[in-house]
């Protein structure tokens, strides 16, 4: 199956949101980005880069920017949807009630496009220290199996895994987690490899 074919099929399956993603389909499709599927959406590149994508949520559609924090916003339909996570990043969200200006999703894309073919990229700051939190230090020190499966994932999927037991607030739900994460530290299994793989 083509990388279209997904896309069609992507759209089809939709039962709430499938008119606003299919003219916003069409609005990339005016445009010389190539139509990609990564992580399971509709992703648009150019030149190997990843310039926006279309996804679905219960409540909303979005369009993805990922260099989006260069974009001017005149109309001022952009957020940060992590605030304080995502520094680049940028969303446009449809509601079910929201019309679809193509004219203006369009300038917004030939924008993106126009700073990607200029350069402008946010480069991602490598983090180099991982804060292993106290409850997941013991339990790697009692968990020889566990501790040496944990030191083979690489850097930024050990870093996910300290950060989101790490970022729990009250000790049981620290616990919760670490033991949720346990098995698929054990099978070499990255905290977000799901979403990765689509």
């Amino acid at each position: 199956m083509t990388d279209s074919e997904k896309i069609d099929a992507f759209i089809t399956k939709q039962t709430k949101w499938k008119e606003k993603l299919q003219l916003l389909r069409e609005v990339f499709q005016k445009t010389e980005l190539k139509e990609e599927v990564k992580w399971g959406k509709p992703t648009y590149t150019l030149n190997g880069k990843m310039v926006a994508a279309m996804s679905d949520f219960k409540n909303h559609i979005a369009i993805w920017f990922h260099q989006g924090v260069f974009l001017k916003d005149k109309s001022n339909k952009l957020i940060n949807a992590q605030e304080g996570v995502t520094k680049a990043l940028r969303q446009w969200r449809f509601e079910e009630s929201d019309a679809i200006d193509s004219k203006l999703v369009l300038e917004y894309v030939e924008e993106a496009i126009a700073n990607s073919i200029a350069g402008k990229e946010l480069k991602k700051m490598v983090k180099k220290d991982i804060s292993i939190p106290e409850i997941f230090n013991k339990a790697l020190s009692k968990d020889q199996n566990l501790k040496e499966q944990f030191y083979k994932l690489t850097p930024g999927k050990q870093r996910e895994y300290a950060e989101h037991i790490g970022n729990a607030k009250r000790e049981i739900t620290q616990q919760n987690r670490l033991e949720k994460c346990t098995e698929m530290i054990k099978k070499g299994i990255g905290l977000y490899d799901k979403y990765k793989n689509c």
